[in-house]
């Protein structure tokens, strides 16, 4: 059995569970029904509405990848049908539809090469036995013998600095509002701190956000030096017991040596205020600019210690396979995705949970 088949067979063993239990569920909540008929209707319909199960972000990754699912994985399913043999042109295809899903040129050249070594040494010629190998070796080349977490670093002795950077229009701002509703129904104390001062709008921005999600705040005027907003939103933090503290930053990346002297100074500031420093440096790019997204991670990593991506607007796109791109490219693990509009909807990337909500349909 594959990397993929036992992946699968994981995730369809969990929603069968889930389907059991919702079942007893129902079962539990109509003979309680029928206990209590005297009861009024409003209250009748109310006690019988169930929970979602709490392991259904599996069913985000599905919904979330239906466009890349449709595009990228059927052209895979119609080229096996296609194709009787193993050939040449069959390769050439399949490289083709490997870079329309935005995985990477020199990704998918080395990807077709191995695959072309597993087919000569193991003798392989039908295309239908080719499906599974194709997603096992999508897998490796994430993974790539090394060990991954998605999950975020926290400091011990401290509040915890997470900065984010990325370009304008990218989803930051909103990316942070969301990570902060996550970390709040965690049971953090979570802190929002506004250091882009040079974006129209970005402080009253998060100031909303803070409110919406109702956590923590702390903004400067318009053009404020953004060290400065750092350096007292840490000493907010520290006054106030703050668990986390998300910092907003500037994307003004056609200045690059600017930028990065701009970053310098707020790492220097959570240095000098925070033992350990920032634990995260997160970069948010927008899924749907495909190539140039991957174009901005290799900038950012050049002016700055990046340690995470996060991959907004997932579900917007047919070429999901950005995600194999980037870690492939800048060696920077994908940390969370974004899967929809709602609050819930960024979702902690899991690897596992990616290729089956994008392949399950293939086999």
């Amino acid at each position: 059995m594959g990397l993929f088949s036992k992946i699968k067979s994981m995730f369809q063993k969990k929603e069968t569970i889930e389907e059991e239990q919702l079942i007893e569920t129902e079962i539990d909540e109509v003979e309680e029904k029928l206990e209590k008929v005297e009861v009024k209707t409003k209250k009748e319909e109310k006690s019988v509405k169930k929970e979602e199960p709490k392991n259904n972000n599996v069913k985000v990754y599905e919904k979330g990848l239906t466009k890349s699912r449709q595009g990228f994985v059927s052209k895979l399913a119609d080229l096996t049908n296609r194709y009787k043999k193993v050939t040449d042109e069959y390769f050439d295809e399949l490289e083709e539809i490997l870079i329309m899903a935005d995985i990477g040129v020199n990704t998918v050249m080395d990807f077709i090469d191995r695959l072309r070594d597993r087919v000569r040494v193991e003798k392989l010629d039908d295309p239908e036995m080719l499906k599974e190998i194709i997603v096992d070796e999508l897998f490796i080349i994430y993974v790539n013998d090394s060990v991954l977490t998605s999950k975020l670093t926290y400091n011990e002795n401290g509040p915890t600095a997470i900065l984010f950077v990325g370009v304008n229009g990218v989803g930051k701002t909103t990316t942070i509002g969301k990570i902060g509703y996550q970390l709040k129904n965690e049971g953090k104390k979570v802190l929002l701190v506004a250091a882009d001062t040079f974006r129209a709008g970005a402080t009253a921005q998060l100031k909303e956000w803070s409110e919406k999600i109702d956590v923590g705040f702390y903004g400067k005027e318009e053009g404020a030096d953004p060290a400065s907003v750092v350096f007292d939103g840490l000493v907010k933090a520290k006054d106030e017991n703050y668990d986390v503290v998300l910092i907003d930053t500037a994307g003004r990346l056609q200045n690059k040596v600017n930028l990065m002297k701009e970053l310098e100074k707020m790492n220097k500031v959570i240095d000098a205020q925070i033992d350990g420093g920032a634990t995260e440096t997160l970069l948010v790019i927008d899924a749907t600019t495909g190539q140039n997204g991957i174009s901005q991670a290799k900038a950012f990593k050049e002016i700055t210690n990046i340690t995470g991506i996060v991959l907004t607007k997932l579900d917007g796109t047919a070429k999901g396979g950005i995600v194999l791109a980037i870690k492939e490219t800048v060696g920077i693990p994908v940390k969370y995705i974004g899967l929809g509009e709602a609050k819930e909807d960024l979702q902690v990337f899991d690897i596992e949970k990616y290729i089956y909500g994008l392949f399950k349909d293939l086999m």
